[in-house]
């Protein structure tokens, strides 16, 4: 005697009724519903601006406050107290990392909005000497902040690698200690102290007065040496113990270890950490203020005479234009957005330099 046979199909249910039913079940938004809360609250933001006027900053605080409470409390309806409380949460979370990024926007507008005017091949060709009022450029300025970090870098980055590598490879007790404890302080120091010392170094050295670019270099690789080290020094931290353990097991000297192993194996962390350290400082104006001085002419001999730098050059422009004052300001907001020019580029060679000698993994 056969028993009748039905279809897998005919006593499984399909999936997606399921899931819808369970959906409806359980209670849950749409999953449109914070795209529409949000526009809803930038139209409630919007209409309020209508009447009191349109402030960016106000229209963004309003719009967060309606998204949040609408959000939530649409939510609590729903889907009940504990997942309205995780949609609150991360609403809180999203707009508190959005209004961080309201003034980074604000000023990267500001910059390339304004300092396009000048942004042509005249201000990257001609100095500002013998140029009163409009024209000129700042191929001096541009020139001056290369070679003022370069030396900079030159000095900081040989120094602050060696000092990770000791503190990490060989470094153990009172004088590792201090040495990280001064690194510490040296993180800390205000940029206008370095440039004080600096330029007490050389006046004590060559003289009182003793104003040039290598001292600007002093003072920059001050600020760029705790950088540098505290960076290496996370970046080889992060390389398994176990690589130096199978080279030590090969009878691998240390040196050796080190050369071929760990600092290959960082160089993605420490490229990074040179690169923010050089961020850190291209933009310092205090510091070579003091210890470098401006000057109108092209001075590419940094052991001799006044050089002008970017920023020093920017701050000039802008505190002290003249009459007509725009075409100072153009060329103020040009080295400004040259500045924002030339930390990008050495980002993207970083990103490159961890791209290409990074080890890969198989």
């Amino acid at each position: 005697m056969s028993t009748p046979t039905t279809s897998p199909s005919s006593t499984r249910p399909d999936s997606e009724a399921v899931s819808s039913s369970a959906a409806i079940a359980r209670g849950a938004l749409p999953r449109w519903a914070p795209w529409a809360t949000l526009a809803a609250g930038m139209l409630v933001a919007g209409l309020l601006s209508s009447i009191t006027g349109f402030a960016v900053v106000l229209f963004a605080i309003e719009t967060v406050l309606f998204y949040t409470i609408a959000i939530y409390a649409w939510s609590r309806l729903v889907e009940g107290a504990r997942k309205a409380a995780d949609r609150r949460f991360t609403a809180i979370v999203a707009s508190a990392f959005l209004l961080a990024l309201m003034p980074l926007i604000s000023v990267l507008i500001t910059v390339v909005s304004k300092g396009l005017e000048r942004f042509d091949l005249q201000f990257f060709t001609y100095s500002m000497r013998g140029v009163v009022g409009a024209g000129g450029g700042a191929y001096h300025a541009l020139m001056g902040t290369l070679i003022v970090c370069g030396l900079a870098a030159l000095m900081s980055v040989p120094i602050g690698l060696l000092t990770a590598i000791y503190l990490v490879e060989y470094g153990r007790g009172k004088l590792a200690r201090a040495i990280t404890f001064v690194v510490d302080v040296m993180t800390g120091i205000p940029s206008i102290v370095a440039g004080l010392f600096a330029y007490a170094l050389f006046g004590l050295l060559f003289g009182p007065g003793t104003i040039t670019g290598f001292a600007g270099a002093v003072a920059l690789s001050v600020l760029m040496t705790p950088v540098v080290v505290r960076s290496s020094e996370e970046a080889i931290k992060l390389v398994p113990s176990d690589l130096r353990e199978a080279a030590y097991a090969l009878g691998t000297p240390k040196y050796r270890v080190i050369l071929r192993i760990v600092l290959p194996t960082a160089v993605a962390g420490i490229s990074t950490g040179v690169t923010l350290a050089v961020a850190r400082v291209i933009g310092e104006t205090a510091p070579l203020l003091i210890a470098t001085g401006t000057t109108a002419s092209t001075n590419l001999n940094p052991f001799e005479g006044q050089m002008a730098t970017l920023s020093v050059f920017a701050y000039y422009e802008y505190a002290t234009p003249g009459v007509p004052p725009d075409p100072y300001l153009d060329r103020a907001w040009a080295a400004a957005l040259t500045l924002m020019v030339i930390v990008m580029l050495l980002n993207l060679v970083a990103r490159l330099i961890s791209l290409f000698f990074a080890p890969k993994s198989r």
